[in-house]
């Protein structure tokens, strides 16, 4: 089993700026991947970002691209998503999960992640 726990969510002004947190423990994978995924009430999960643990390789969503940086710090074993230049629209539970067993299929996939953080609630004010 791998526990995720995401922090640093909270209530910004547009414009504002982020930093969310997701410290892994317990079971590691060899060749894994780090995703942040984000979910409304009544909405699908969408994917944000995604990096993975060996080679630091970042993925994106187009509509986070150019604001949201995703880094990983390995001996923390912890992976960061720094949201930049928040919209209304970025309002969101922001999970963070792993792509273990599954590691190589589609990174914005979340059917292809096995284990998922609690969530961190994102809300930026207009």
């Amino acid at each position: 089993q791998v526990q995720l726990v995401e922090s640093g969510g909270g209530l910004v002004q547009a414009g504002g700026s982020l930093r969310l947190s997701c410290a892994a423990s317990g079971r590691t994978f060899r060749n894994s991947a780090m995703g942040w995924f984000r979910q409304n009430p009544g909405k699908e999960r969408e994917f944000v970002a995604a990096i993975t643990w060996s080679s630091g390789r970042t993925y994106y969503a187009h509509s986070v691209e150019g604001r949201v940086t995703i880094s990983r710090d390995n001996a923390k074993n912890t992976v960061y998503l720094q949201m930049n230049s928040l919209k209304p629209e970025d309002t969101a539970v922001y999970y963070c999960a792993v792509q273990g067993s599954r590691f190589g299929t589609d990174i914005d996939d979340d059917d292809d992640y096995d284990f998922w953080g609690q969530g961190t609630q994102v809300t930026v004010s207009s």
